[in-house]
């Protein structure tokens, strides 16, 4: 159910959408961190109560997308977004984790944010970096296929290029979803975990104001 985390401070917003996988109780964790640091956080869940669930042969994975699209997902997000500026939210930063990662760059590609946060990204094209201008920061794994380092390289190269602010790291010995989905017991996945989460704080606390 918990898929999308939304934060904001009377004056800043922050939109950070998650993986479409299955529920996860640490993005409360994660959400916490946010508030703590001074913003108000929100979680909506724009998948409607139906998470992806890699277990239910009637709902296999391209016909769940058909409905739940990280396109679909920026829509959502839009609508959100106005509702809070109504209510006098006026700087807005969002950070997406895997599929939520193509949503955010959509809002930064219609500039309806002031900074983005992508990790450990999914579905987040060559083109789509080259229309982003406003500052992003973009976390991923090293052991990451679907955003691998090769690509994200890529995507640093085409924001320099164009004079984007922008902060790209690859956290060595991780595997995509490192950020979400790691033992709260291993000492070394809390530890990449918490570097990772404190990187996106930093950078959404220097353009969300």
């Amino acid at each position: 159910m918990l898929k999308n985390l939304l934060i904001s401070t009377l004056t800043s917003l922050a939109l950070l959408s998650a993986s479409m996988l299955f529920f996860l109780p640490l993005m409360f964790m994660i959400a916490d961190k946010v508030a703590d640091a001074g913003f108000y956080a929100v979680v909506p869940d724009f998948f409607n109560g139906e998470p992806y669930d890699p277990n239910n042969p009637d709902r296999p994975k391209d016909a769940w997308m058909k409905d739940h699209s990280p396109v679909k997902g920026f829509e959502d997000a839009k609508l959100m977004i106005d509702a809070l500026k109504s209510k006098g939210f006026s700087s807005i930063g969002a950070a997406g984790f895997c599929w939520g990662a193509k949503a955010v760059v959509e809002l930064t590609k219609a500039e309806l944010i002031q900074a983005a946060v992508i990790l450990h990204p999914s579905y987040v094209t060559v083109a789509d970096i080259k229309s982003v201008k406003l500052p992003i920061a973009i976390l991923g794994a090293g052991l990451d296929h679907l955003a691998s380092p090769a690509v994200l390289k890529q995507f640093d190269d085409i924001l320099s290029a164009n004079k984007v602010d922008r902060f790209v790291k690859v956290f060595p010995n991780c595997s995509h979803g490192w950020t979400l989905r790691y033992d709260i017991n291993n000492s070394t996945a809390v530890a990449r975990a918490n570097e990772a989460h404190q990187d996106m704080l930093e950078w959404l606390l220097k353009y969300v104001k």
